[in-house]
């Protein structure tokens, strides 16, 4: 009789250090992301804890650059406002302190220009006539982009 169980790869530490070497190597990680990966490989706990200590000690794992490059990345290529980038941040388990780090890394100016941009370009996109449900209709696409409702109402009134 035929086994129809798939087989169980094991891998030992060295391989998965050196495979998670590459991952963390080709892209900035957080440590969720990490253990989430080695989980997925049936490392055991302690293995999980050597691997991980190994990455932070040899500088293939930092949160505070994780983050900062995260909150970098977002902004400028996804154009996310504070708030979602906060709640991104905190979903992958990521620490206050190193939460605020990375928010000082979107310049004000800038944060102000995208804003202005970005609904500019939406507003132009909008095709209902009805004032009110104009102002609706940015102002939830603005904050479902994570942009601050003080912001974003602002910006609503001086554009409608």
């Amino acid at each position: 009789m035929p086994n129809h169980f798939p087989k169980k790869s094991f891998v030992s530490v060295t391989e998965a250090t050196k495979k998670m070497e590459h991952y963390c190597a080709y892209q900035e990680r957080c440590h969720q992301e990490v253990v989430e990966k080695l989980k997925g490989m049936n490392m055991i706990p302690e293995a999980i804890d050597k691997i991980i200590g190994h990455l932070i000690q040899e500088n293939y794992l930092n949160e505070e650059r994780f983050a900062k490059s995260y909150a970098r990345g977002k902004f400028n290529i996804k154009k996310w406002g504070r708030n979602r980038i906060v709640r991104e941040l905190q979903l992958r388990q990521i620490s206050t302190f190193n939460i605020k780090s990375a928010l000082k890394e979107i310049n004000d100016g800038d944060y102000l220009d995208t804003l202005e941009e970005l609904a500019q370009k939406r507003l132009d996109q909008i095709r209902e006539t009805n004032i009110q449900k104009r102002k609706k209709k940015l102002a939830d696409y603005l904050l479902y982009r994570g942009w601050e409702s003080h912001l974003v109402f602002e910006k609503v009134n001086e554009l409608i």
